[in-house]
């Protein structure tokens, strides 16, 4: 039985559960219940503080977790037991960053030479001033960083970032980027049998993250068009092109990665393809 730690509350929690279910896990998490068994897994899940996630899988509560590469990031230093990321997930993308009140005169990181800067995240905020030899005062808070300003407690923040409204609302202006976030998986070292679990986890959550950076596309194409499109449309190995009732025109179906989709549709077009189908893909399996 693997033991997987997940937030239980916050950023992270409705992602976290959804990919579980994606990836063909069923359970049920109800009211304030901090277990959940699997039924068709060998999975039990824990449901935790984000920042005691990391602790509880370095400490063996937990054999894996998920949880923000920025709790990672500043919790590193204090654990007893190394852990490490085995898989990056790809949602709850978000940034650390430095803001300061809005018209603050502001040319460079070096501006913040001796002021008092507030965050949640003290040891990635100094390790990030040693790199550029700013010495500055770090007041350390949690919760509603980015009323320090306002209340005269700090010059400069230094928070979590999504859309940028927050700073917004609060009459702050983003100046500096201390950190890239994402949620990702974590481990510590496991048994064997454990390990295969992991491995079995891992690639059913490598599957739906191909198939969410994908399309599978169904186009119609004149045989005289196929050489043009199919330097387009390379698929996972190579495009599958059967005939149609129509003679001289053909089906092409294919897999367009999601990063370019708009730029290969639009070339599609002008290459001949006509009636152009878009689908989803669940699952997506090398």
């Amino acid at each position: 039985m693997l033991r997987v730690a997940i937030q239980k509350s916050g950023r992270l929690t409705e992602e976290s559960l959804e990919l579980m279910h994606e990836c063909g896990i069923d359970f049920a998490k109800s009211g304030g219940k901090l277990k959940a068994l699997a039924y068709n897994f060998p999975v039990e899940f824990l449901f935790l503080r984000d920042d005691d996630i990391p602790e509880y899988v370095a400490d063996g509560v937990a054999d894996v977790g998920i949880v923000g590469e920025n709790v990672i990031a500043e919790e590193h230093s204090a654990l007893q037991q190394p852990v490490e990321i085995i898989e990056r997930l790809g949602f709850s993308r978000c940034r650390l960053s430095l803001a300061v009140p809005r018209g603050t005169p502001y040319s460079s990181v070096h501006d913040l030479q001796g002021k008092r800067i507030a965050t949640s995240f003290p040891n990635i905020l100094r390790r990030f001033l040693a790199t550029h030899n700013i010495c500055a005062e770090i007041h350390e808070i949690s919760g509603s960083v980015e009323i320090a300003p306002s209340i005269g407690l700090a010059e400069a923040i230094c928070d979590i970032v999504s859309s940028g409204s927050t700073l917004l609302s609060n009459g702050l202006q983003e100046v500096e980027t201390v950190f890239h976030s994402e949620a990702v998986l974590i481990a510590r070292p496991l048994s064997a049998d454990k390990q295969k679990i992991v491995d079995d986890l891992r690639f059913r959550i490598q599957s739906v993250g191909r198939a969410k950076h994908n399309k599978y596309i169904i186009l119609n194409a004149p045989s005289e068009s196929l050489p043009a499109i199919i330097q387009l449309l390379p698929g996972i190995k190579s495009p599958t092109i059967t005939p149609l009732a129509t003679s001289g025109w053909n089906a092409v179906h294919s897999v367009v990665p999601e990063d370019t989709f708009w730029e290969i549709i639009g070339k599609l077009k002008e290459a001949g393809a006509k009636g152009i189908l878009v689908v989803p893909i669940e699952k997506m399996i090398l």
